[in-house]
């Protein structure tokens, strides 16, 4: 292998500005892919991790980024999934027990092996190394953890559906989104966009509930049949009782009951976003009427490939803003006062 040390950009410190820098790859084991990075998308957790936000100490200096599109550079002697040349992605996590139930039912984001779902980043691997993600220009990975990026999608588009577009596509698959289901998408941010249009996609009428018509006319153009502001009340008494399944993808915190009382009987409300205070719920809102509240994390190997397929098939990516990498802390602010139209992805060219 002919890449160890790469140009990556990381937070040297909690809440320190990225910076760029060099990290040191591991050498390419038998099963291992040397990807070549060309885009790495901006999600929201990352910002977190960078900034210490999520409570765990975290591991710094830290290379976030799980969103990683790129081409095969070399391969270790035993894969034989992929060859150099490849378009290729890396999502959330780059290994797993591999022997729990969960694992070996291809669910690897809910590992419960003693080694878990390994994060891209800030997580320790099973050589005791912790994970660097994907703001670098070089990433190694182990080939079972490595999804195909149909030719059909732009590969700049394509970094996002690996966090983005695996995080709706997973529970709309799993609460079987589709014709005669009505469906609603709490947030059109990142996530959102990503929701409404697989959600159209598979034939669901689609609603958007945002806190304001601002962002109507996008909403409309991504696949939503309806558009609703929160922010009015009446828009909680027009849409009681009419929804089978909504997906909150912001991390604001909600008064749930009142989304509750826009599910059908037997509906679900599913919380996506990660609200940083516990959200009170009344059992009322749910027992009346066979309610269900649930949450769902991204998705297992086999159905962030599916997911990636179903793009391909139906001409689905994300709607990005291309960025070089010394724009990556002035992008983090612009994401957090949500304006971006709805995803930051860099170009790795640029690192």
């Amino acid at each position: 292998m002919t890449h160890t040390t790469v140009h990556a950009y990381a937070a040297p410190a909690p809440k320190a500005p990225l910076e760029r820098t060099t990290i040191v790859r591991r050498e390419l084991g038998a099963h291992d892919i040397l990807i070549e990075v060309k885009y790495a998308g901006i999600c929201h957790s990352d910002i977190h991790t960078a900034r210490a936000e999520w409570g765990e100490g975290g591991h710094f200096p830290i290379v976030p980024g799980h969103e990683i599109a790129g081409v095969v550079a070399e391969v270790g002697s035993a894969v034989t999934r992929y060859a150099p040349g490849d378009r290729v992605g890396v999502g959330c996590f780059v290994d797993s027990c591999r022997e729990c139930e969960n694992c070996r039912a291809g669910l690897q984001q809910y590992c419960t092996g003693e080694l878990g779902n390994v994060g891209t980043y800030g997580a320790t691997g099973r050589d005791g190394q912790v994970t660097q993600g994907g703001y670098s220009t070089h990433l190694v990975a182990d080939e079972n953890y490595v999804l195909r990026i149909p030719e059909s999608i732009p590969l700049d588009a394509a970094a996002p559906l690996l966090c983005a577009g695996i995080t709706l596509y997973s529970p709309l698959a799993h609460w079987k989104a589709g014709p005669g289901k009505k469906v609603a998408v709490v947030g059109l941010g990142g996530l959102g966009h990503m929701g409404v249009k697989i959600a159209h996609a598979m034939g669901a009428e689609v609603t958007v509930l945002s806190q304001s018509l601002r962002k109507k006319e996008d909403g409309l153009r991504l696949g939503a049949d309806h558009y609703h502001a929160t922010s009015d009340p009446a828009t909680f008494e027009e849409l009681a009782g009419t929804f089978d399944l909504i997906l909150s993808t912001v991390s604001a915190e909600l008064d749930l009951n009142a989304y509750f009382g826009l599910l059908r009987t037997d509906g679900t409300f599913v919380q996506l976003g990660l609200p940083e205070h516990p959200l009170p719920v009344a059992a009322f809102a749910l027992v009346t009427q066979r309610k269900s509240f649930a949450g769902s994390m991204i998705g297992g190997i086999p159905e962030t490939q599916e997911m990636l397929d179903f793009c391909g098939e139906h001409g689905i990516a994300s709607d990005i803003e291309l960025i070089r990498a010394d724009q990556i802390n002035e992008a983090y602010e612009r994401v957090l006062a949500s304006d971006v139209r709805y995803r930051f992805v860099i170009d790795a060219a640029t690192i």
